[in-house]
Parts: structure tokens; sequence; C-alpha cells
């Protein structure tokens, strides 16, 4: 494409939306200084005064043009998802879909769709932290053949409520408490826990809320779930209920709430740098698209509502069908531009997908549009790049705020004749809604069928690991024992009595509430494996380990280590007390990449101290070190140590570590994750080892020994 033919392109492909986006970018690498209005400017650090230390004057144009564009540089930020990070990449499909649905870019496997990917934190505002409690944004854009199409979606498959006329309440809930702004980006206080004991449809959401499905390891390592039920529409008419899912294909993983709340402080960019650094190092995050899908005839199958946005459709009743790939390849250029502007809509839809009656979908339909409108400043969001379709636009929309295209000719209506009629719809082509049948009287009430609260809760309940449900009952502690009225409370130990007495009963030990008179529950046994993240994909590629090493390190046994984590895709960096050069035993050396101060266990996977009797005795008189060590034990991680680095971790408070009385016969022992070795050259039965630990993400096991972490 050249920008002589402008920034459509006829061949809808992968290269498409960049190849657009060249029409856009600007490269101000050895160029002259401008206005705006490219005129050349010879000073930009003085402004133009009467005398050297006289007023400055009306008359500096470069002055008052820099001043008022950097007075408004802000656009309002997002009510909600105000903290996010883009991404773009592409997508194809596995096999044609043209049995369910008649969407083009779900046809052909050869294909590579655009797409452009916003996540993000949904309560906080754009300067709060990544690793916060949260639900997560994860919307896609594709930019097809037939106009944009917008999954919007979050990081769990439910919602606080049934109907979006209470989204307001909600959000203002959660949100910072008005009389002093306080707290931020957290749900640990006395409105949003009043909100959620006087509506009990949020109890479902609530579970999923103070899961470690909260607390995400990484954007690369979570789901994407469309919440609401659409539709697929084949070419015949036939229409299937729907609900979408990403499935990521590094599994799905958490933070633990200690660590989450240490980066928060650490590193408030832990996830957008995280991806960030993938995509720049070639590990492109992957996700599996894919589907329930049900037949019309199926909706009232379940003793769920299929509409009702508070309830999940259980894998194990209605399988997900994987039909393609996301690949994400390219980060941004600009992130004003594109992450701070894309702007998303459920409206934006294709032939061959549609909506249901799903009554938190139907709102959010006018919602999205009207935050576009005011955010971006009226009615032409649609031509900021990002924004811009791959395919052309042709319409009678003329003026407004913002409007970039050069519309020629005297025809902005329709019929016309001067014009020959045209732009005309096209039936043969052209969208068209599914024909469903309603009929119905005006009524403000809720569907009898939205009446049941708490048995998904249950199930969600049910089908968590032990240490799952640790962590929920560990969550509630922290966020209702944040809260001050006691009443408040109380109601929450009762609400979620209805959902399992044992679970009531803890929540109300950590907190201070009095256990429920009667257990209560709703009988429900069944389970759900597939929303455990104990049966999530596991591996150790992408994983990143800490080396803790100093000055005397043994080069050729940390290099063998090194090798092997590199082969399985695993990244590593030297931590050590300074920055710069270490040297081996052998006079080889290897550059630090963090010290203590800017770095620590909780942004590593695992821990793996190398030997040499010189390193090791520097690092025993570290605390820094010693601390790294028990706070990587305290949150599961893998530890790992090879001959004299196996003294590190016995000089710790971890367990795990070989004693004098262990069985040294086979050199290498791996307990609770704990992986070492001593008096060894070769390192590969060690490094194989400790790979398959850093793969399990956590060891759990861990949790019943009480590991903590030094005062």
């Amino acid at each position: 494409m050249d920008k002589e033919h402008g920034p459509y392109s006829k061949d809808i492909n992968e290269t498409s939306k960049n190849e657009q986006m060249n029409y856009f970018r600007m490269d101000n690498n050895g160029k002259t200084l401008t206005t705006n209005q490219a005129l050349p400017l010879s000073n930009t650090d003085d402004s133009l005064k009467a005398g050297s230390r006289g007023p400055t004057l009306l008359e500096d144009f470069h002055f008052r043009e820099k001043i008022t564009h950097f007075d408004h540089e802000r656009i309002p930020e997002r009510v909600v998802h105000a903290r996010g990070f883009g991404v773009h990449g592409y997508f194809q499909v596995y096999e044609p879909m043209t049995e369910f649905t008649k969407a083009k870019f779900l046809q052909d496997p050869a294909k590579k769709t655009p797409v452009f990917v916003r996540f993000s934190t949904v309560v906080g505002s754009r300067g709060s932290a990544d690793t916060v409690r949260d639900v997560r944004g994860f919307a896609t854009k594709f930019y097809t053949e037939d106009g944009n199409y917008d999954l919007v979606a979050n990081n769990m498959p439910v919602f606080f409520i049934q109907d979006a006329i209470k989204f307001p309440d909600v959000v203002h809930a959660i949100k910072p408490e008005p009389h002093n702004e306080i707290p931020q980006a957290t749900a640990a206080h006395d409105t949003f826990w009043d909100f959620v004991v006087n509506t009990p449809e949020t109890a479902h959401m609530i579970m999923w809320l103070l899961s470690d499905r909260a607390i995400p390891r990484s954007y690369r390592m979570m789901e994407g779930f469309g919440v609401n039920t659409f539709r697929f529409v084949n070419a015949q008419g036939k229409a299937r209920f729907v609900k979408f899912h990403w499935k990521p294909l590094l599994g799905v993983h958490s933070l633990v709430w200690d660590e989450a709340q240490k980066l928060s402080g650490k590193d408030p960019d832990y996830h957008r740098r995280d991806i960030w650094d993938a995509i720049n190092m070639g590990e492109f995050p992957e996700y599996e698209l894919g589907v329930q899908m049900m037949d019309e005839a199926d909706e009232f199958k379940f003793d769920f509502d299929i509409l009702d946005p508070t309830k999940i459709w259980p894998e194990e009743l209605i399988p997900v069908k994987k039909i393609g790939k996301m690949t994400l390849s390219r980060n941004t250029d600009n992130f004003f531009a594109e992450t701070e502007q894309v702007a998303f809509h459920p409206g934006h839809i294709v032939p061959g997908i549609d909506f249901s009656n799903d009554p938190l979908l139907q709102g959010r339909l006018f919602s999205y549009l009207d935050t576009q409108l005011i955010r971006l400043g009226g009615p032409n969001f649609h031509e900021i790049p990002v924004n811009r379709p791959v395919a052309p636009v042709h319409n009678n929309q003329r003026d407004g705020y913002h409007r970039m295209t050069i519309d020629r000719g005297r025809v902005s209506y329709y019929p016309n004749s001067l014009q020959a009629n045209t732009p005309a719809p096209d039936p043969k082509n052209g969208y068209v809604h599914y024909h469903e049948k309603v009929e119905g009287q005006k009524i403000r009430e809720r569907s009898e069928s939205f009446r049941d609260h708490f048995r998904q809760a249950t199930l969600f309940w049910n089908s968590m690991s032990p240490p799952e449900k640790q962590h929920i009952i560990d969550a509630f502690h922290f966020e209702v024992g944040s809260v001050k009225d006691k009443q408040i409370k109380q109601r929450v130990v009762d609400m979620f009595n209805n959902v399992d007495g044992q679970l009531a009963a803890q929540i109300a030990v950590g907190i201070g509430a009095n256990p429920p008179a009667k257990p209560g529950g709703t009988g429900v046994t069944a389970t759900s494996p597939a929303v455990s993240q104990a049966n999530t994909i596991k591996s150790a590629r992408t994983r990143k380990v800490a080396i803790l090493a100093e000055n005397g390190f043994n080069f050729p046994e940390i290099t063998q280590v090194t090798k092997a984590l590199t082969g399985a895709g695993v990244q590593y960096e030297i931590i050590s007390k300074n920055l710069g050069m270490i040297t081996g035993v052998d006079g080889k050396q290897l550059e630090v990449n963090k010290n203590f101060v800017t770095s620590g266990s909780i942004m590593y996977d695992a821990v793996y101290v190398t030997g040499g009797r010189q390193s090791v005795d520097s690092l025993l008189k570290q605390g820094d070190a010693l601390h790294f060590i028990n706070e990587a034990f305290k949150h599961a991680k893998a530890i790992g140590a090879t001959n004299e680095g196996v003294d590190l971790l016995s000089a710790s408070q971890i367990q795990g570590v070989p004693t004098a009385g262990a069985d040294t016969s086979a050199q290498l022992v791996n307990e609770m994750g704990v992986v070492t070795i001593k008096n060894a050259a070769d390192m590969g039965h060690f490094s194989q080892k400790f790979i398959e630990a850093i793969s399990q993400h956590r060891h759990w096991i861990r949790q019943s020994q009480k590991g903590f972490v030094p005062a």
C-alpha cells in the first residue's frame, strides 16, 4: 500500500492493518522541529519576551500552541477498565465454520485476520497497579473484511448483576467511597460489601472475584470469556446460542495474594511489562478461541437460564469447541494513540454473529457507544487509526468533531437520484438481524428463571482444589475483614451460608463475626473441573528464574543449568548484591542483571542458587539473599540449588533441604518443589527435575508446612 491510494487495503490479511497504520505513522528521528502547522522552528527552550528578563509576549504563537496542546493532552479516562494495555496480533480459524456461522473471518484457515487486544483492570484508575484483586478485561477487535468485530470479554465468565440497569450501582459501590476517594482499586471496603449483601445475585461472581482468578500471573496466562450469550447464524438463517472463550496455550495461572500486594509496590506495571517483554523476545502469547454452542430448541433444557449472565454454561454439559487461534505478535508504537484511543463496543458485529435477549448485553449495546462519544470527543472516533476498519467505509455521515475523511460530492442522504441512489444498502450481502419472534407486555421485572442465586456459587466452591478453597477463605478474611460495619460483616457470613455452611463458618472465624446458627448450603454436590486452575496446562516455557550468584561462582556449573533452562524456553536473570560483572573461580565473567534493591523473588517464577564456595559464603552474609529464598518458599515457587549453593538453603528457614541423615547416594533430592544436588559435576539430572518443578507453577503442599518470611 502507498499513501497515494489511502489507508484502505484491498486484501484483508495479517499485515493489512499494520500497512494501514503505516499511513498514519510518523518518524521524527533526524527531522527539523516544527509547529503543528509545519512551520520550522529555531528554538523551543525560551519563550518570546520583552527583553531577556521581561514578560512573555502574547504574540509567541509557538509557546501558546505548545502549552495549549499540553493542557489538552488528556482525554477522560474510562469509567471502568481505565488501566489497560494493548497489543497487536492476528487470528486464524482452524476449519471453516460454515455449518454454524456465515461470518467470513471464520471460514478460511489460510487467512490471518488482524486483531488488536486490550487487557485491563476494571475498578482502578489509570494510575493504579496491575496486580490488584480485580476482574480483568480482555477485549479483542477483529479487523475483518466485513468491518470491525469487537469481542468484549473478561477473565471471568460471569458478572455481578443480571440486568444492565444495575451497572451504575455496582460500579458506584466498588469505586472509592465518594466522601474521601478511598480506597483505590479494591473491593475491600464497606460500600461494596453493603451492595453485595443487598444484592444476592452477586454471590456467584464474588466466588470468582475472591478466587485466584482475580490475581492472574500474567495476561498471557489468563482465560477470556465473552460473558454474555450471543448467536451464531449461518447462511441458511439457522441460529444457535453461543458463548465465547479464549484459552491461553500457557495455561491459566495466578499469583498468591501476598505476592500480588508486594508487586503493587515493587513493580506496579508488572503485567504490562511481562507481555511487552515477552513479545519483544519473540515469545508471542497464543490463545485458542473456543465456543460453546446450543441449539435454540435446547434453550430451556437446563436447570439455569442460559441468558442469565451470573451463570456459566458448565463445560462438562456443553463442551467448548476450539475453532481457531490468536497470536499476539506486535507491541504498540504509541500507547496513547493506540491503547488509550481504541474504542470497543459489543454492538460492533459482522454478518453471522447476532445478539440474544441477555438483559446485561442489551444494556451494554447502549452504554459502550455512549461512553466512546464522550470520551473520544464525538461521533467520529471510528476514524482514529487504531479504530479504523480495514474494509472501506461508505455512508452519508459527514460532520462532527475530528472528522478525518474528506467526502466529495453533493449528496449526503438516501434515497437520492443525483448519485444514482448510492451508497446503497445491499439486501443480499448486508447485515440482517436474526428474525426472532418476540412477544410480551411491557413490564419492569426479572424473569423467575433468574431467581436462583446460589446453586452455581456452590458448584464453583465444590470444584475448587483444597489450596484454591483456602485462598478464597483467606480472600474473604482480607476483603470483608477490611469492612468497618459489623452488621455488614455478619450479613456476608449469613449470605454465603446459602452457598456452603462450612465456607460461611470459616469466613466468620477470620472476620470476627458469628458463625451461622444452622449450617446452610444448596445441596448441590456436582463439580465442574474446568473452572479449577488445578486442571490447567502446565509448562515451564516463558517462566522466569532468578539466579543468585556472587564473585567466585562455578562457571561450568551455572552454564550447564542456564543452557538447559534456555532449551526449555525458560528465561533467567543473574541477581547479586551489586550491578556490573561478577567473576567465576576460573576467571570467566557474567553480567548481573538485577541487584537485590531492584528485584525480589516476587518478580520470578523460581529461584536457583549456583555453587562456588566464595559465591555462597558471600550470599550467606546477606540478609537479602536469605529473604529471597524464604519468600520464594512461602509463595510456593520452585527452588533449586547445586553443590555449595545448597548451604544457602540450609541456612534459610525453608523445608525440603537434605539433612545430614538424608540418603545422598542418589545425590539429587526433590521435596516439595525444592530440588538440590551435591557433589556433582554433571547438572543434567538436576536441570531436568528443576525444570519439571518450575512447570508445576506452585507447590501447594508447602501451605501445610507454614513456610514464612522473617520479619
